[in-house]
């Protein structure tokens, strides 16, 4: 194992349609941090994402993941939870083979799996608490039983570095909480880096380390307090916003939303 950073970020730039999403993006991840990563829609949150795992070519600057300069996709030390989609009623998985996706993908087709995956999948699937529908087609199971399983299946290899898409989106105050855990306890014990997506930050905020916030092409890096407040927000957008803090969760007001938005001007933050 080498000691370079999970994550290390230089001049990178992104234009897309002639649009720059961001530049001069400068990000050093350390083992162990979690960093959400906030903005209206259209900012190039997912765009960040698929760039780190070498699904989208930079039009300036570099990406170091895991002490290696990415260029293609295919790092299996980058465990990846997609945003979430509800799996069709008549889904053939089980909830269990969603899981053994991520054990076994790479030769998926194989009849059975070794002994050694189906014990690792037996594991997987008891710590993100699936053990009681994981027999279950997985087409029938709630939004918050899927996702619980997206997070086993993307933590199969151990991965140093996680990037999760909205993965609270859909679920419930009680599945939202379970998931920050699963994903808390998994760069606790294993010291990976985790860098979230969300339009939400309360589920997360007790849990994230720093904020990167996206918005009009350009871009604000720090500690929660000291990004989510209305000074830094009104110059970041050009516009007066306002943070709200009521009954522990926070609410940013008129945050200028891009043209492709469908969000509501004040759900950047508290969704």
């Amino acid at each position: 194992m080498t000691s370079a950073r999970p994550l290390e970020i230089s001049g990178a730039a992104l234009t897309r349609d002639g649009r720059t999403l961001w530049s001069g993006l400068d990000l050093e991840v350390e083992p162990g941090e979690l960093i959400a990563v906030l903005g209206p829609s259209g900012s190039g949150k997912t765009t960040l994402l698929r760039a780190i795992l070498g699904l989208e070519r930079l039009s300036a600057g570099s990406i170091r993941a895991l002490g290696a300069e990415v260029h293609r996709p295919g790092n299996r030390g980058i465990g990846y939870i997609p945003q979430q989609r509800p799996l069709p009623a008549e889904t053939a998985l089980r909830g269990r083979d969603l899981v053994a996706l991520g054990v076994d993908g790479h030769r998926f087709g194989l009849p059975f799996p070794r002994r050694g995956d189906r014990a690792r999948i037996d594991a997987l699937v008891n710590a993100v608490g699936a053990d009681d529908f994981a027999d279950r087609p997985v087409g029938l199971l709630s939004g918050g039983e899927q996702q619980r399983l997206r997070v086993g299946q993307a933590l199969a290899d151990d991965p140093r570095l996680l990037l999760c898409d909205e993965p609270l989106t859909s679920l419930d105050l009680a599945n939202q909480q379970a998931v920050v855990r699963l994903l808390d306890r998994h760069r606790r014990e294993t010291g990976a880096a985790v860098m979230l997506v969300t339009h939400d930050i309360n589920p997360v905020l007790g849990n994230v380390d720093r904020i990167l916030y996206l918005a009009g092409g350009r871009f604000m890096l720090g500690r929660p307090d000291d990004v989510l407040n209305s000074r830094v927000l009104t110059d970041l957008y050009g516009a007066p916003v306002y943070v709200l803090r009521a009954g522990g969760r926070l609410v940013v007001v008129g945050a200028p939303d891009a043209e492709e938005s469908h969000h509501h001007h004040a759900d950047e933050v508290h969704g």
